[in-house]
């Protein structure tokens, strides 16, 4: 994974916070200066936290775990799509739905209704209902797939959820506490970083500051996803040349009983 420098984070401007009539004074921490009016974050303090956000994630994904991505501001929408899919993780970019988390298994036999739809469509039972329904069944998938299509494959609560605004995703934030999921979040000037496990001070409306965070969290699953199948590939043949070695000790026995 390549190493984020100031120098990057400056020219993405992730330094640039709120007015400071919208401050969170628990940011106080964080903040560097103000300017303008407008207070600038520590960028110092951001690289520290997004590195140490990058070695968690980067962990769960050598533990083969699922960090939930979200976002659903217009801005932050098709970056942690693209992000998100490039590292085969969930995510939630149209709308938060209450209880996606705390009510999971109803959230779950929607999806599975979902794909039943989808299943109805190639397996020929579209053909033998007629129009009217096929329609309506068309539809509700249409409905069912931009609301939940990223989390189709999510089979179990996520271990982690990686969240952009966490004012904005005051629901999420609230679900995982309620079900101690931790946090990765970036945090900008006006939300509060206690409500997160880790926090990243971050400018979170700069399609520039969104894109650097989430591609650097993106690249160190990447990077633990490698390891992972690393470690997968050394213990096969690692069981292979036990295997082979308790073979050969076999034959060698049957011969010496044979003599």
């Amino acid at each position: 994974m390549e190493q984020i420098t100031y120098q990057k984070l400056l020219d993405a401007g992730v330094h640039f916070g709120h007015l400071r009539k919208k401050w969170n004074p628990h940011m106080a921490p964080y903040i560097f200066m103000e300017r303008n009016g407008i207070h600038i974050i520590d960028l110092n303090k951001t690289m520290h936290m997004l590195d140490e956000a990058a070695k968690i994630a980067r962990q769960l994904a050598v533990q083969g775990r699922k960090i939930l991505f979200v976002a659903t501001k217009k801005q932050a929408k098709e970056i942690v799509e693209m992000n998100a899919r490039r590292v085969n993780m969930p995510y939630v970019t149209e709308r938060w739905l209450g209880g996606m988390l705390t009510n999971f298994a109803t959230v779950r036999k929607s999806i599975k209704h979902m794909n039943n739809i989808e299943k109805m469509e190639t397996d020929g039972t579209f053909e033998r209902i007629n129009k009217k329904e096929r329609l309506m069944l068309t539809r509700e998938k249409a409905k069912l797939e931009k609301v939940l299509g990223g989390i189709a494959d999510l089979n179990r609560l996520p271990s982690a959820l990686f969240i952009v605004d966490i004012h904005k995703e005051h629901i999420a934030v609230a679900e995982a506490r309620k079900l101690n999921i931790p946090t990765i979040a970036m945090v900008d000037t006006n939300s509060d970083p206690n409500l997160v496990d880790f926090p990243i001070p971050a400018n979170d409306d700069a399609v520039k500051s969104i894109q650097l965070i989430v591609e650097t969290i993106c690249d160190a699953i990447a990077d633990g996803l490698e390891e992972r199948k690393k470690r997968r590939e050394e213990e096969r043949t690692r069981k292979e040349a036990e295997r082979q070695r308790k073979e050969e000790a076999s034959k060698n026995t049957a011969v010496k009983e044979e003599a």
